[in-house]
């Protein structure tokens, strides 16, 4: 594998650097995440009709770019830098991918044109109350009913659930358990029976929801793939997911270390700026290395998406685990050099901060990831 990017994803990197950094800089995000939706409306039109940002993996007889998952985290690493508030991973990264990855051609056909003109967002609502990502931790219900299913139970955790116009819904079949009897639902989120909340959270630059299923009824054929695509699908949309937010990470992470560094160099003690302090210096070449093997890992696991080669599960929780202890640890270095000023409101590192507190959790933390990869290795 190469894992140089070529001229093309180097372009759209500094495409997507330069707009972000013009029209999505710490007022607009700050400004964003207090709003009722949690981003700017217009703002995400521009990315989705100017930019076309939301079709980079929509194949293009959809509308698309058809482009992969390598530009798909070229993407994500620019938007985790800028903490952009918008609906983009939750309706690229989960929705689009859920759809490209195991859509009929029927139901591709009906989302992914809207997908791709910014103009329909989705998300996907997976995990419950209790945080669980695995299989075991599907228990709401989709009950067979003739040529309908009706959908009983309550989604925790969705990112934008509480506006997303698409809701992929795993559910079980009634008296199933671990990862048999497992369904994706496409579900509208005008359906008759589904009720959204917004759930008060550490990182206000994502919002999470709530989503109760009061007897939603929908067809059958609204199962994702078909009625026999079950937990294999389901995983490998969630392995997807989690490439793209290690991406994600790995921008933030970098974005963290570029404010240590530049603090540093202005911040004056004892006649002379903290950067040139040993322990400073030290403490932001460990940051370096973080990031750039975070970078390195998540580049490996893109690669493996865009082939959805064998190794890929292991690929993309070995990406998640070191980049969510990267961003944390990174964030937390930044706001130790930063002092006593870095949890002001003045000052951005306790956004990132928190967004690296709600990221490492989001998909399961770096824990749970371990795991995942020892079973996959028979460890």
């Amino acid at each position: 594998m190469n894992f140089a990017l070529d001229d093309d994803q180097r372009q759209l990197r500094e495409t997507a650097r330069a707009f972000l950094s013009a029209h999505a800089g710490s007022a607009e995000v700050r400004t964003a995440m207090t709003t009722e939706r949690g981003f700017d409306e217009k703002l995400w039109q521009r990315i989705g009709g100017e930019l076309g940002w939301p079709a980079v993996i929509v194949p293009e007889e959809h509308g698309g770019l058809g482009l992969g998952q390598v530009e798909l985290m070229v993407l994500m690493e620019a938007m985790g830098g800028a903490l952009l508030c918008a609906p983009f991973f939750s309706t690229v990264g989960l929705g689009a991918n859920a759809l490209v990855t195991g859509g009929t051609p029927a139901q591709q056909a009906e989302w992914l044109p809207g997908i791709a003109a910014g103009t329909t967002t989705a998300t996907l609502a997976h995990a419950e109350s209790d945080g669980r990502w695995g299989a075991d931790g599907i228990q709401a219900l989709a009950r067979p009913d003739g040529t309908h299913v009706v959908l009983t139970g309550r989604k925790s955790f969705v990112v934008d659930g509480h506006t997303a116009d698409l809701l992929l819904i795993a559910a079980r079949l009634p008296g199933t358990s671990e990862a048999d009897g497992i369904r994706t639902f496409l579900v509208p989120a005008d359906t008759p029976g589904v009720e959204r909340r917004v759930l008060a959270t550490m990182d206000q630059t994502r919002r999470l929801a709530e989503i109760e299923l009061r007897d939603v009824r929908i067809p059958a054929a609204a199962a994702l793939g078909g009625s026999e695509q079950g937990w294999p699908l389901l995983a490998t949309i969630l392995h997807l997911a989690t490439v793209a937010l290690a991406a994600e990470q790995v921008g933030g992470a970098e974005r963290c270390l570029d404010l240590a560094v530049a603090y540093a160099g202005e911040r004056v003690q004892f006649g002379r700026p903290i950067g040139s302090f040993q322990a400073i210096k030290h403490k932001c070449a460990d940051m370096l290395m973080r990031v750039e093997a975070a970078r390195s890992a998540t580049y490996f696991a893109a690669c493996c998406a865009a082939e959805r080669n064998a190794e890929l599960p292991v690929a993309a929780s070995l990406a998640k685990a070191y980049c969510s202890d990267t961003y944390f640890q990174c964030a937390a270095d930044s706001l130790q050099i930063h002092g006593g000023v870095g949890f002001t409101w003045e000052y951005d590192v306790h956004l990132y901060f928190k967004r690296a507190k709600s990221s490492e959790s989001l998909l399961g933390d770096g824990a749970y990831h371990r795991e995942l990869v020892a079973r996959h290795l028979s460890i």
